[in-house]
C-alpha cells in the first residue's frame, strides 16, 4: 500500500492486488464497506497521518476510486472544506478517534463509506476493471496467435506451392563406352540416382536417370547432354519393372558416378 501526499488537503493511496490479498480482502468488499474494508481504511488513515502528516479528525472526507489497471486501484482522499458543495456522487463522514465509525456521517445515516461513490459509480468501476482485464487477456491471445509476416508468407507459399515430384527419364545406349564417356562429362555436375540395365538380346544399355535433388533447370541440362550420346525413350514405372524382371542390372545405384570413377 503506497500513500502519497498530493497537497495539504489531499492524499493518494495506491492499492494493488497483493495489498488486498495480504488482508484477505476482495475488491467488492471495498464497495460494501465490510469490516475488513473499514480496517483497511483505518490502517490507511493512520499511515497517512504518520508518513504525510495528513490529519483528518472531525473533517469531512471525499473518496474517489480510480481503476489504474486490472490489478491496481487508486483512492483519492480529499478533505472537504465546503461539504454543501460536494457532488451528489459523494457523501461525507467524520474521522474522529482511533475507534471512529467509518459508517458514520454527519447526518447520522449508516450507509457505507464507499457508497459515497454512488451505486452507478461502483458498478462502473467494476466494469472498467473487468474491461481492462478482458483487454489484457485479448492482447495476450493476439500475441500468442500472432504470426510474423515472413512466416505467414512462407506458410502461404507452402500451401499454394505445387507438389514437387521426382522426374525420371530413360535413355538407350548402343555401347558401354558411350555411357562411360558421358559419365566423365557429367562428373561433378550430376549426382542423382540412376540405374544401368542391359538387354542380353539386342545388347543395348538402358539408363534410367532421376532428377533427385537437382533443380529442374539443372536436370534439363543433364538430359540435353545425354541426348547427344543416347536416344531418349518413353519412361513409365511399368517399364522399369519389366527391366528389373527381364534385363540384366549392370549397376544398380549411381551408375554414372561409378563409371566416372573408373
Amino acid at each position: 500500500m503506497k500513500i502519497e501526499k498530493v497537497s495539504d488537503n489531499q492524499i493518494r493511496c495506491t492499492l494493488t492486488r497483493e495489498d488486498l490479498a495480504d488482508r484477505q480482502l476482495k475488491l467488492s468488499e471495498l464497495a460494501y464497506g465490510t469490516e475488513k474494508a473499514k480496517s483497511l481504511f483505518r490502517e490507511m488513515m493512520q499511515q497517512a497521518a504518520y508518513e504525510c502528516g495528513f490529519e483528518a479528525e472531525d473533517i469531512p472526507l471525499m473518496i474517489e476510486a480510480i481503476p489504474l489497471s486490472a490489478d491496481t486501484i487508486i483512492l483519492i482522499i480529499t478533505k472537504v472544506e465546503y461539504p454543501e458543495e460536494l457532488d451528489t456522487r459523494f457523501s461525507q463522514f467524520s474521522a474522529g478517534s482511533e475507534d471512529y465509525d467509518l459508517m458514520e456521517e454527519p447526518s447520522g445515516s449508516r450507509d457505507s463509506v464507499f457508497d459515497s461513490m454512488g451505486a452507478d459509480d461502483i458498478l462502473d468501476l467494476f466494469r472498467k476493471i473487468q474491461e481492462e482485464r478482458q483487454k489484457a487477456e485479448e492482447q495476450t491471445q493476439k500475441q500468442e496467435q500472432f504470426v510474423p509476416l515472413e512466416q505467414a508468407l512462407a506458410q502461404k507459399a507452402a500451401e499454394s506451392a505445387p507438389l514437387v515430384v521426382d522426374i525420371t527419364k530413360l535413355f538407350v545406349f548402343r555401347q558401354l563406352e558411350e555411357i562411360s564417356r558421358l559419365a566423365h562429362v557429367l562428373k561433378g555436375f550430376y549426382n542423382g540416382q540412376n540405374v544401368l540395365y542391359k538387354n542380353r538380346i539386342d545388347r543395348k544399355y538402358y539408363l534410367v536417370i532421376s532428377k533427385s535433388n537437382h533443380t529442374p533447370e539443372d536436370f534439363n541440362k543433364v538430359c540435353n547432354i545425354l541426348s547427344e550420346y543416347a536416344k531418349q525413350e518413353k519412361y513409365t514405372a511399368s517399364i522399369q519393372a519389366f527391366f528389373e524382371e527381364h534385363y540384366q542390372v549392370v549397376i544398380r545405384e549411381h551408375a554414372l558416378q561409378v563409371l566416372a570413377d573408373l
